[in-house]
């Protein structure tokens, strides 16, 4: 399948290879499909003309642990790019939290790779993360919240995003351990949700990622 996007008014280009030359490589990982007619998708190259279920097996085994949650109350588009991040970055499972249906155009497909799921409300999520063992950690500039830079994130954690415009709900705000903010230093009130989701998510990785663990071995 064809996961290569194309915006409007944008030319079309060159993306991903053509049909595998020479002799097929040997592999459970390989789709036939794939070497027959090229690999157009978003993916990297090592993971050229793989089936989508070794892929997913392949980045689930080097995911990092950490979780991520959005609210989605109102379809924000920032949703798909919050994905997207949480896909390259290493995160194990995104959740949805409200309105199953989201605006996946963002995400390029990388949805596809990782465990992405769905609770109605916030209720059911919290309740899900406690059986589990997770530590909600609310990102928001809200009065009262903490600098994230100055933060000691758990390795347990689950990052969790609001709405474009509205923030962390008052229902998921009142399930979070913490709520930490990303320091500004200009005139805007906020930054996108988006961009402040990538940061937030570096944030844990420097503190827990593989060179942290190299560092203390």
């Amino acid at each position: 399948m064809n996961d290569a996007t194309h915006l409007p008014g944008e030319p079309e280009r060159e993306v991903g290879v053509g049909p595998w030359t020479g002799p097929w490589p040997e592999g459970d990982h390989y789709d036939p499909d794939l070497l027959e007619a090229g690999d157009r998708r978003n993916v990297e190259d090592q993971y050229r003309y793989w089936r989508r279920e070794a892929i997913q097996e392949a980045i689930a085994a080097k995911s990092l642990g950490l979780e991520v949650a959005i609210e989605n109350l109102g379809h924000d588009f920032n949703i798909g790019s919050i994905v997207r991040t949480a896909n390259a970055l290493g995160v194990s499972a995104v959740h949805i939290v409200g309105r199953r249906r989201w605006n996946r155009r963002g995400a390029m497909v990388t949805d596809r790779y990782l465990p992405v799921d769905h609770f109605p409300e916030v209720d059911s999520f919290a309740k899900d993360a406690d059986l589990r063992g997770r530590i909600l950690i609310g990102i928001d500039n809200l009065p009262g919240s903490k600098p994230l830079e100055l933060a000691d994130l758990p390795r347990e954690a689950t990052l969790v995003f609001g709405e474009e415009s509205a923030g962390l709900s008052p229902q998921m705000r009142d399930r979070c351990r913490e709520i930490y903010h990303i320091t500004q230093y200009g005139s805007t009130r906020s930054m996108n949700v988006g961009h402040a989701a990538a940061i937030a998510i570096w944030a844990w990785v420097i503190q827990h990622g593989p060179r942290q663990k190299q560092h203390l071995a």
